[in-house]
This record gives C-alpha cells, sequence and structure tokens, in this order.
C-alpha cells in the first residue's frame, strides 16, 4: 500500500505511522511540523519518506509536495488526514488570527491537500479525515472549544461532500469521530481528565480502518467513543 500520514509527528498520527510501517510492504509518506521527529522515523524505518508540511501554509508548499509524492508514488492508495491545531479559549476571548489557524490546520489545509492528491487516487483508494466528537452533530459541546468543534465539523462535512463527488471514481471517503484519547491536544483540552483509550490503541483502529473500512463503508462520519468526553 502507498500511504500518506498526514500529521504524524505526535500522538495518535505518530503511532498510526509505528503501526503501519511495521509492514513492509507500505510505503508511507509522513508529514508533520517537527523535523527531528519525522528524521526519527524515517531512520526507524526504512519505508517511510517525511515531509516537512504545516498545514496553515499548505498554499505556499503544495507544489514542493506534489513533486515529492508524484515521484515516490505512482499512485495513492490511503491518505489519512489527521494533522490538528486546537487552541482552547472561550469564544469571545479567542482572537481572530488564533481562530483563522485552526481552520487553515484542520479544514482549508486538509482541503487542500485532497484536492492536490486527487489525480492520483484511483478506484479502491481510500480517503480518512480524523475529525472530533466536539464536530459530531448532537454530540455534548464544551466550553473554550467553539473554534476548534467548528472547524472539525467542517471537514466531517467535507467528508459527505467528497463522498459523493469521488464515487464515479471508485474513491471512497470516511471521517471517525473521535471521543477521549490520552494524547498532548486532549490534556490542553481537559487538564487532569483520563482519557479511557491511549494514543497506541486509536491508532491501530485507524489503521485498520484506512486499510479495510472502504469495504463497507463511503462517505460515513463515525463516532469513535466510549465516553463524555
Amino acid at each position: 500500500m502507498n500511504i500518506i500520514v498526514n500529521g504524524g509527528t505526535r500522538g495518535i498520527g505518530k503511532e498510526v505511522v509505528n503501526y503501519l510501517a511495521q509492514d513492509i510492504n507500505n510505503q508511507i509518506i509522513v508529514t508533520g511540523r517537527n523535523e527531528r521527529t519525522l528524521n526519527s522515523l524515517s531512520n526507524r524505518f526504512k519505508n517511510v519518506k517525511p515531509f516537512s508540511l504545516d498545514m496553515s501554509l499548505f498554499d505556499s508548499q503544495c507544489e514542493k509536495f506534489r513533486e515529492t509524492v508524484s515521484s515516490h508514488f505512482g499512485r495513492v492508495d490511503i491518505l489519512i488526514n489527521i494533522a490538528g491545531l486546537l487552541i482552547s479559549k472561550d469564544f469571545l476571548d479567542m482572537a481572530n488570527d488564533e481562530a483563522r489557524l485552526m481552520m487553515e490546520t484542520n479544514f482549508w489545509g486538509p482541503a487542500s491537500l485532497i484536492r492536490v492528491l486527487r489525480p492520483m487516487m484511483f478506484a479502491g483508494s481510500h480517503i480518512v479525515n480524523i475529525s472530533s466528537m466536539g464536530g459530531f452533530q448532537g454530540s455534548t459541546k464544551y466550553k473554550g472549544l467553539s473554534y476548534y468543534s467548528s472547524s472539525k465539523a467542517a471537514l466531517a462535512c467535507l467528508t459527505e461532500c467528497l463522498a459523493n463527488e469521488f464515487a464515479e471514481y471508485g474513491i471512497s471517503v470516511n471521517c471517525l469521530a473521535l471521543g477521549a484519547v490520552q494524547t498532548e491536544m486532549f490534556d490542553e483540552a481537559f487538564p487532569g481528565y483520563k482519557a479511557p483509550v491511549d494514543a497506541k490503541q486509536m491508532a491501530e483502529f485507524i489503521s485498520g480502518f484506512a486499510l479495510t473500512g472502504n469495504k463497507f463503508f463511503n462517505g460515513k462520519i463515525l463516532p469513535v467513543a466510549t465516553g463524555n468526553p
């Protein structure tokens, strides 16, 4: 499988790379902002190629990214969009540039990345967008996460739209809305709360879904949560 993990330098994304790279038949391009972690992953796994990428600045890096992917892969089988940014502040206290940064990172960047990769995806390819229960319609919402949850809701809606647009090409698009997972980002949102699932456990689920979920789902927003939050 030719796999791109967008946002694989910490938390769940890093564990997804660790899990998928154990299969030498998987060729993986991993993106992220932490170059030290990117290099560490590529040194550990010979089937992992790093690409330093900031989702909030994707437009300025998209051509280089396109060239790297096209030269490394003949096609893209799986894209996992897991890059994310969370700034926890009350709605009235959030600065516009902070809100825009979250939207760029959590929605505009992944959307632009999909548009760049779409010509390299064919029948059987699978796009997995990672959202949040905060962006899942009807779920409990939390103080300080209005903009973050809204950006993730936008990514979930995009999933449904693209599943319809790409169906004629045999490309599946699904979204996993994650609940509480013990990560640095979760600690920032809910300090002191102990999540029932750790990053490694969730990464194994996401990886398995990315590999086979398109056989059973398309255009679905699936909640992955055992509790609240």
